[in-house]
């Protein structure tokens, strides 16, 4: 590829990647996990944070091997085909075209505060109001307009973001510890790991309390790696090392928060945790505690924060449906590129659809419990390709390589499954539907012959279904929210045997491909990315 479309610095993307995981995360999940787990929440953030890292070390070698745009569609294509890379695309497209409209959910969701037309509840869930949409679409457009007219502008933006909203959230930390911490509100802590229903709620607390959600950011490293220099450094510090610097931020905030409660604050259990008008934990605890000044910049970090995510979201996005559109999935005028190399079909087309997801999933928890549920499934193609591609394509160059592969690729895979499985029967069921949606569009797309699937594809996509029926079924069977045929405890042991039976079918399934293909693919998409629309 032509050096100059290597644009983005190894620092760079890890300022990208650092804003689109700290969006609206840090603003509710401390009080979202804390009322699901009590002061456990901070083991709930811990195995969130390492099952995040595991997963993001996976991409990182894969995105090193196969620097492209809009890797989610292209890497499943090229380990196990269409059919796959179609479903994979699909739930990918789905869930990161959703993060920008959350985001933007959580601007608004603030500033009702101070404007409360915007915002109305509906059965106690924060919804948009008809002026509250129409600052949704004013929000939306904005983003949407840096990312087609500016890449400096996009980059800048993305740089005083990055600081404004990293000192803010440490100032937070450091002022809420100092000003008030009560020892006493951790005494149940390790009283929840001696328990069933303990941890049962500190897995809960990761995937329904916006913990996985909170690491999501990581893989727009992945999206964009077609346009990172210095692969062997950028992709592993904007993917790994960018889940780890969050973590350590995000365990401050919980611990801050925690420690900064009143006792009258738990007189009703964790259960019961609230702050007047849902305006979040920690413009909350800075009201109670008398910190003007703080008060101010986190109402101003407030719509940053979910703001640089945002802008983060939708370049990612739009380069998943440009990569779809290069595959075949979705009309050849969605790779069309812009004179600053953006491509501006993808990003309106997202832009449309975006709007329609404040419809049917109104306030921030109902998007992420949904959110969560499918983009697990796309973090599970990570370490199943990882292992395919080290068998199909040994030799190939990777400038990162992740050590003890099959191991970590099994941990993260494994990880994967639960963290679907723990956000519940109620929330899988509804996900269920968007997966058989995706199915039926592919098999109207191979009916019109807009996409063409090889016989040898078949049997590579053969331990897709099992997989997909499989998280619905045990889902359906478990004990979070389901029919509780298995019972907790039980449930890991299942889930273990099931994730080592779909990994090892994926791994027998793989494509077998020449080092020469994916040298010319590579080629074609770096010609593609260059020479402005793709043919």
């Amino acid at each position: 590829m032509n050096a100059q479309m290597r644009r983005i610095s190894p620092v760079m993307l890890f300022m990208l990647s650092m804003n689109a995981i700290i969006g609206s995360g840090w603003l509710f999940a401390p009080l979202y996990a804390a009322k699901v787990a009590g002061p456990a929440a901070i083991f709930s953030w811990t195995i969130g944070g390492i099952s995040a890292i595991l997963i993001a070390l996976t991409f990182a070698e894969l995105s090193s091997l196969l620097p492209v745009a809009g890797g989610s569609t292209h890497i499943p294509q090229i380990s196990h085909g269409t059919f796959a890379s179609f479903i994979m695309s699909w739930v990918a497209w789905i869930t990161t075209l959703m993060l920008a409209p959350i985001e933007v959910q959580a601007v608004l969701q603030y500033a009702a505060l101070f404007f409360p037309s915007l915002m109305h509840l509906s059965n106690g869930v924060p919804t948009l109001t008809g002026w509250g949409y129409v600052w949704a679409t004013i929000l939306m457009l904005g983003l949407c307009f840096v990312n087609i007219y500016s890449y400096r502008g996009l980059l800048r933006s993305n740089f005083i973001l990055f600081v404004f909203k990293f000192s803010v959230i440490l100032l937070t930390i450091f002022v809420i510890f100092s000003t008030r911490f009560n020892p006493a509100n951790f005494s149940g802590m390790m009283a929840s790991t001696t328990t069933a229903e303990g941890w049962k709620a500190i897995f809960g607390a990761v995937a329904t309390g916006g913990i996985v959600l909170a690491f999501n950011g990581f893989k727009s490293g992945v999206e964009m790696a077609g346009e990172a220099k210095k692969l062997s450094i950028a992709i592993p510090l904007s993917t790994a090392g960018a889940v780890l610097g969050c973590l350590l931020l995000y365990l401050g905030l919980q611990v801050c928060f925690i420690g900064a409660l009143d006792n009258s604050a738990l007189a009703g259990g964790w259960q019961n945790l609230s702050f007047s008008g849902d305006i979040g934990p920690f413009v909350g605890l800075a009201s109670a505690l008398g910190l003007v000044l703080l008060l101010k910049l986190i109402y101003i970090n407030s719509v940053v924060s979910p703001l640089g995510a945002g802008l983060v979201y939708v370049t990612g996005t739009a380069r998943i449906l440009y990569a779809m559109s290069r595959v075949g999935y979705v009309p050849k005028i969605l790779s069309h590129l812009n004179h600053q190399r953006f491509p501006v079909w993808a990003i309106m087309v997202n832009f449309v659809l975006g709007m329609l997801s404040f419809l049917p999933l109104p306030g921030w928890q109902a998007m992420v419990n949904f959110l969560v549920s499918a983009m697990v499934i796309t973090y599970a193609m990570g370490p199943i390709a990882l292992i395919c591609l080290r068998i199909t394509l040994p030799d190939n160059p990777r400038p990162f390589r992740l050590p003890a592969a099959n191991i970590l690729c099994f941990l993260a895979f494994y990880s994967c499954n639960l963290f679907s499985y723990w956000t519940g029967w109620e929330t899988i069921s509804k996900l269920a539907y968007v997966l058989l949606a995706g199915v039926l569009l592919f098999v109207i797309a191979c009916l019109r012959g807009t996409v063409k699937l090889e016989k040898a594809e078949l049997r590579s996509a053969i331990w897709i279904l099992p997989y997909l029926t499989g998280i619905v079924g045990l889902s359906w069977l478990g004990s979070f929210g389901g029919m509780n045929q298995i019972p907790f405890g039980w449930d890991f042991l299942i889930i273990a045997i099931f994730s080592a039976g779909i990994l090892y079918l994926a791994i027998q399934s793989r494509r077998q491909l020449s080092s020469k293909s994916v040298t010319e693919f590579l080629n074609s998409e770096a010609i593609a990315l260059e020479g402005g629309y793709s043919k």
